[in-house]
């Protein structure tokens, strides 16, 4: 008996001021409140180098995505895309590894947000840093559960936040930075505790690629975006453009305050790189600011994530990849409920592994394979219908399968293991609807 809860389809509420809005809001926060002081503590202060070379990893994938997003607007992203212009086992590697990568995402948003606020206000960090980001992960589960009209306006006022903050941050610690004649970037490619090199900036970079790619959020939000051959493009490049400025300036001043040993340090301890930083600025309230903007902005990120993710598991449970169960929506069409709950399950399960290294590193493998795919489909997409040349698409692949393997062994190795369960279990399931049918 089929069920009209998994024919529906989602209202196109969307247009390009949320969706970049959504882009910004999924993209500031973990990459630039946390992971920036991981790959400090990986590649020294040619961090910054890393942060350029994700940045322009992730302008190839943005673009591909696009192309993809405005030709097959759907929910689901490269899930969807590799199906339509791939083949079954690559749209399904693409899901798979989206919600494994984008949990763990998920994950390391929760376990920030927890370290700057018990930072901020004085708590223990080792007794509470779990449960308050399990907190954390059911309220906004239950956010995105109410739908996507009220969780579009819940990220606008968290974005807006954030990058008022970070615009803080910078204007207010480029004296320190640049006061003492940039000592903090002597032995540029030397990372703290004698590391460092060419190996390590491009592990660094895909650390920092993985900050950037918030802007997929926008494609798998398509069945929600109003006139998506057009909004959806221009979204994403406005929100790489404003990201990767960003980024860059926000790296620049935190190696120079206190240096790539002391943004790693911090994130070590406290999971609150930034917040150190400030502390080093010697301005009256700036480091709480900073608190409370990383604190709102690693909520929309978890906002964020938890929309996309449900977004994806959707897609496939409408197509029996995943049980149909997670195919259905609501009556009004505007929450996959069953979708959402299953998600924030997921990342509530992996927020008790409480490190933000292991979280965010494990996702850095999953999420560059699932976007060497979205290059890979980008590519058979026809001439007339090509939106940005075809070296675009050739350049990110080559870029996102040579990063993955840059990623320490052991993150690769659980990946790689994990696409072939995955695989496994999609190989059942066709061969139980063969059966059904």
């Amino acid at each position: 008996m089929s069920d009209d809860s998994t024919s529906r389809r989602l209202t196109r509420e969307l247009g390009t001021f949320g969706a970049v809005m959504m882009g910004l809001g999924s993209i500031v926060g973990t990459g630039v409140f946390v992971s920036i002081g991981i790959a400090a503590g990986i590649a020294g202060p040619a961090v910054i180098v890393a942060v350029a070379v994700g940045a322009m990893v992730a302008t190839f994938n943005g673009l591909s995505s696009a192309q993809l997003a405005a030709n097959h607007a759907v929910s689901g992203g490269t899930y969807e895309y590799g199906y339509a212009f791939l083949t079954p086992a690559f749209g399904f590697t693409a899901g798979w590894m989206f919600l494994i990568a984008k949990s763990a995402s998920a994950a390391t948003a929760a376990l920030g947000f927890s370290g700057y606020l018990l930072g901020a206000i004085g708590v223990d960090v080792d007794q509470w840093l779990v449960p308050l980001a399990l907190a954390a992960v059911i309220g906004l589960t239950a956010v995105v559960y109410s739908g996507i009209r009220r969780s579009n306006v819940t990220n606008i006022v968290v974005v807006t936040i954030t990058l008022g903050t970070l615009a803080l941050f910078v204007v207010t610690g480029s004296p320190t930075a640049f006061a003492d004649g940039l000592s903090n970037f002597e032995g540029f490619f030397e990372a703290p505790g004698g590391g460092g090199g060419f190996r390590a900036v491009l592990f660094a970079s895909a650390l920092m690629f993985v900050a950037y790619t918030g802007y997929g959020r926008i494609a798998t939000l398509g069945e929600e975006v109003r006139a998506p051959r057009t909004t959806i493009p221009r979204a994403i490049i406005v929100t790489l453009v404003v990201t990767m400025v960003l980024y860059l300036a926000v790296a620049v001043v935190g190696v120079g305050a206190i240096g790539a040993d002391g943004l790693s340090a911090a994130t070590d301890e406290l999971a609150a790189p930034l917040e150190v930083a400030a502390q080093a600025f010697g301005v009256p309230g700036v480091s709480q600011v900073v608190a409370f903007g990383a604190i709102t902005a690693m909520l929309g990120v978890l906002l964020n994530l938890i929309l996309g993710l449900s977004r994806v598991l959707l897609a496939m449970g409408r197509r029996a990849d995943m049980p149909r169960l997670f195919g259905r929506i609501n009556a009004e069409g505007t929450t996959p409920g069953p979708a959402v709950l299953m998600m924030g399950g997921v990342i509530a399960a992996l927020t008790l592994i409480g490190d933000v290294r292991v979280t965010w590193s494990f996702s850095a493998f999953t999420v560059l394979i699932y976007y060497a795919i979205t290059n890979l489909a980008a590519l058979y997409i026809s001439s007339e219908h090509r939106l940005f040349p075809a070296w675009v698409s050739a350049a990110g692949l080559i870029c996102c399968a040579s990063l993955a393997f840059f990623v320490e062994p052991l993150y690769w190795g659980v990946g790689l293991g994990l696409i072939a369960v995955g695989l496994g279990w999609h190989a059942l399931a066709r061969r139980i609807r063969a059966t059904d049918a």
